[in-house]
């Protein structure tokens, strides 16, 4: 059995991880001193002869003995397989980055970022569920362990550097004058599966020597990184949760948390609600209790029980001695459970009460701001974030929150810089296809040309389906083209009943413009660049205006046979009414779910046209034109008399009948 010195937190462990990092240093060492001393073992021994006493030559004739003991230990410790390196890279699989259950040189790829992490879940043996799940609990939130986590990797880069070429000395036997291979190539050197393979005990096999010696090499630098990596968890800062009391029964607490952990909530939720039984004063137990309860509400889909959440969060704010991290994260779970209910104001007094409490911690006034947003209190978020950015002029999150502001309020050239500069900041929060979807947009109005520069940087980062379709409300997998047929679509029946309809439809629209106007509403979504631009709506997200019905009845008559437009909770049914000298900035619908269908009613002969990605048509009188309005679309009403047209949305046709029932409505 491997030695388990006593006296060290991590046991055995670590220490078997700080020997073989010493051998590396050690092999790191030798390789120097054999280059700049290559006479060494000439000339070893007393200078003159066998004089007693230290002089100068014997004392460096000792050090280089010890050094030479170091270094025959070292290839030992590697030729004799004197520690059991599996073992050891099983106990490192809790820094597993690639998905493949264990800690390898692969992992160091993913942690130097010269290979993507993979996608799969994490699993971990149930010995070291435990290990991972305090080592969850110790990380750290916000961007500060990002900043430590470069540190640590600018110190591994250097190591890997540093290794390289001690690599390349094993490896002299290659031919003379090859150039030595960058750090990418020494690691995909060692992703072969057959070099992970022991040789059996007693086999020799000569071609496979330096392939053992340079995978062991490569598990050492392993071990290397690893130490590295624990160095980051002892610098990132660990939320301290308990206060004097709850020192005092830490185990009964752990061993409720270690239940939550391992995903036995009901029992955790007992085993927490016994403790705030026995130790009401506890702040710990309540928050316990609380997190409990919010896995138990995921759990079941239960809005009652996260309301129970919510409430107990509160109470273990409240409690007196509290330590300050529980009442930071236990009122911000709060606000954001509150928000995920639709408690929009009381997620705002939650957040407001934050500030108050920390007035210092421009992240929780970030947050206050998108409070204010989620209420359309524009002006108080606004001021909010000017507060941020005259402390943090740098803050990329305010930054992008405040130039959308701008652009909501058409001060379209001045949110330019904002947005921006916020999103090339990389701050978290920042990565949000909303935010290159409105610079991209403020550009266009003000004829910037590299719009399209960051309509392709959001398509690249996966925010928008392609440059031209740059709809944030999708479906993945759907048909995607700007313009559709009848055919295409499969809504034949409803092409066809419009068109034969069309003036029954059209003259129930005039009569609504004679007789009412004020049912005409102007375009409120700050599409037009000039021009009067106004609509008359059947039909909204599904739902019948009943009132608007009464003025056009057989129209809502003849549509009600349709259920993939009458029932298109992401669409419309309306007339739409556009006077001469208008023009629609290019835009996007928000979604790929639907499809929009044009019927002409009254259609001016020219200077009517509409362009849907780089394909520009016009419409006719009595003729359906088909489009997917999440691809770029734009407008122009140059004649000389109005425009009318009746709009009837319609899900797109591949979406299943479980989707359209399930898609929340737009």
């Amino acid at each position: 059995a491997s030695p388990r010195p006593t006296g060290s937190p991590g046991g055995g462990r670590w220490n078997w991880a700080g020997l073989l990092l010493f051998v590396c240093d050690s092999c790191f060492c030798t390789s120097s001193l054999s280059l700049t001393f290559p006479n060494i073992a000439k000339h070893g021994g007393h200078k003159n002869g066998r004089r007693g006493g230290i002089s100068g030559g014997s004392f460096f004739t000792w050090f280089m003995v010890i050094a030479l003991l170091g270094v025959w230990t070292s290839v030992a410790v590697v030729w004799f397989d004197l520690v059991d390196y599996e073992e050891v890279l099983g106990k490192l699989g809790v820094y597993d980055a690639d998905g493949d259950g264990d800690f390898d040189v692969d992992d160091a790829k993913v942690l130097l970022g010269l290979k993507e992490r993979s996608t799969s879940e994490r699993t971990f043996p149930p010995e070291e569920a435990e290990t991972q799940a305090e080592l969850e609990e110790q990380a750290p939130e916000g961007a500060e362990a990002q900043n430590v986590e470069d540190e640590v990797k600018e110190q591994i880069q250097s190591l890997l550097q540093e290794s390289v070429h001690t690599d390349h000395d094993l490896e002299a036997d290659g031919p003379a004058g090859e150039p030595q291979s960058e750090v990418e190539d020494f690691l995909t050197a060692t992703d072969s599966d057959d070099r992970f393979e022991a040789l059996e005990p007693g086999t020799q096999n000569n071609g496979t020597d330096k392939k053992q010696i340079k995978w062991k090499f490569s598990l050492s630098l392993s071990l290397s990184l690893s130490l590295s990596l624990s160095l980051l968890s002892v610098k990132k800062k660990k939320p301290k949760l308990l206060n004097k009391f709850d020192k005092t029964i830490k185990a009964e607490l752990d061993a409720a948390e270690k239940l939550r952990k391992r995903g036995k909530i009901e029992e955790a939720v007992s085993a927490f609600e016994e403790l705030v039984r026995r130790y009401p004063q506890s702040p710990r137990a309540r928050y316990g209790k609380a997190q409990c309860e919010d896995d138990l509400a995921e759990k079941q889909r239960s809005n009652e029980v996260l309301r129970r959440a919510i409430e107990t969060y509160q109470e273990a704010a409240s409690l007196p001695d509290a330590p300050t991290d529980l009442v930071k994260l236990s009122l911000k779970r709060r606000s954001e459970r509150q928000q995920f209910l639709g408690h929009m104001r009381g997620s705002l007094l939650t957040l407001q009460r934050l500030v108050q409490l920390f007035p210092s911690d421009t992240t929780l006034k970030n947050d206050l701001g998108v409070g204010y947003l989620l209420m359309g209190d524009n002006d108080s978020a606004k001021k909010v974030y000017e507060e941020v950015l005259n402390v943090t002029p740098n803050d990329g999150f305010a930054k992008v929150h405040y130039g959308f502001i701008l652009k909501a309020q058409n001060r379209i050239a001045e949110s330019i810089p904002y947005l921006k500069e916020g999103i090339e900041s990389g701050d978290p929060g920042t990565d949000d296809g909303r935010f290159y979807f409105h610079l991209g947009d403020a550009m266009q109005r003000v004829g910037n040309k590299e719009a399209y520069k960051w309509y392709e940087l959001g398509h690249k980062r996966g925010h928008f389906a392609s440059v031209w379709q740059r709809s944030l409300y999708n479906v993945n997998g759907l048909k995607a083209q700007p313009w559709w047929t009848p055919r295409e679509t499969g809504y034949t029946e409803l092409v066809k009943s419009l068109e034969r309809n069309w003036k029954l439809i059209r003259d129930e629209g005039l009569m609504v413009m004679d007789k009412a106007k004020g049912l005409f509403l102007p375009e409120d979504e700050n599409l037009r660049e000039k021009g009067d631009w106004s609509q008359f709506t059947l039909w909204q997200q599904g739902r019948k205006n009943e009132n608007a019905c009464k003025g056009a009845p057989k129209t809502c008559t003849l549509l009600e046979k349709f259920s993939e437009t009458t029932g298109c909770r992401r669409g419309q049914i309306k007339y739409s009414i556009m006077h001469p000298g208008t023009h629609v900035w290019p835009h996007t619908g928000p979604t790929n779910c639907r499809l929009r269908m044009h019927l002409g009613l009254v259609i001016p002969k020219e200077g009517c046209k509409i362009r849907c990605a780089n394909e520009t048509r016009s419409w006719e009188e009595g003729k359906v034109l088909i489009f997917d309005d999440s691809f770029e679309h734009e407008v122009w009403q140059d004649a000389s008399s109005f425009r009318l047209i009746f709009i009837v949305d319609v899900w797109h046709p591949e979406l299943t009948p479980q989707q359209r029932r399930s898609l929340p409505a737009i």
